[in-house]
């Protein structure tokens, strides 16, 4: 950037100064927005786009962690089902002594070895899944944490014992073992429309993963597929359908949480 008395001035010394125009998009961790010339100085006519993304929480020592935790508060309950329970909260004021509600918190409790494992450090390797290897160690592990409880948080939302007041669309379809609902997943804050994530949960028992899809539930899925296009544009009515993309979830979000 340049002055008009022709004496350069470095950008970043200017940042403080820029004057907010306009958020262009808004997404998870960051913000795109434009920039309005400093009208005080003799900065050249143009808008700059600045994008703000939030640097890695500081994890540098204990007494550092410990005075973010120590500095959480305006803690708001989100929902809760069996052991898992999530919050918004603030991680501070601004300089206006104003608390915003920066922070998305998922409480855990009880946890178990299980969880801690699966949050810490870890080797991670790629392993590709033959029909062999599902067979013999993939669907004895589901089968192991079924018996454990671990989709007991699924079954108390399908089997209406919790969230069902956060449930956005529930649909018999055309027989009691095609039924399903929607519902906005835990990891979504709720309200920051650029990561919306909803769940569908179905009713029926007998598919566990991919593999125990077969031609006969190509007319269900997609039945399935269009209800839930049409039921999250109708709760958003700013989303058009098309804007959507549906996945199905990895087999671990559920058996391995």
């Amino acid at each position: 950037m340049q002055a008009s008395n022709d004496t350069k001035v470095a950008p970043e010394a200017l940042i403080s100064k820029f004057e907010i125009g306009r958020l262009l998009r808004q997404g998870l961790n960051l913000l795109y927005y434009q920039n309005w010339p400093f009208t005080q100085t003799a900065i050249v006519n143009t808008s700059v786009t600045e994008k703000a993304e939030r640097a890695a929480f500081a994890t540098e020592s204990l007494e550092v962690l410990k005075a973010f935790h120590s500095a959480i508060t305006r803690v708001n309950n989100l929902g809760d089902n069996d052991i898992y329970r999530w919050y918004l909260a603030s991680s501070g004021v601004d300089s206006e002594g104003h608390q915003s509600a920066d922070l998305k918190l998922n409480l855990i409790w009880p946890c178990t070895e299980q969880h801690i494992k699966k949050y810490s450090d870890q080797v991670l390797r790629m392993v590709t899944e033959t029909p062999e290897i599902y067979r013999d160690y993939i669907r004895p592990y589901m089968s192991a944490k079924r018996e454990e409880g671990r989709l007991n948080w699924v079954f108390n939302i399908l089997e209406g014992r919790t969230e069902q007041e956060d449930v956005i669309l529930r649909d018999q379809g055309h027989g009691p073992e095609d039924g399903f609902l929607m519902l906005p997943d835990l990891n979504w804050d709720r309200k920051t429309m650029g990561s919306l994530h909803l769940l569908a949960l179905v009713q029926r028992r007998d598919i566990w993963s991919l593999r125990d899809l077969k031609k006969k539930h190509i007319p269900w899925l997609k039945y399935l597929r269009q209800r839930l296009l049409e039921g999250t544009a109708n709760m958003y009515p700013d989303l058009d359908q098309d804007q959507l993309k549906l996945y199905v979830h990895c087999k671990w979000y559920f058996v391995g949480t």
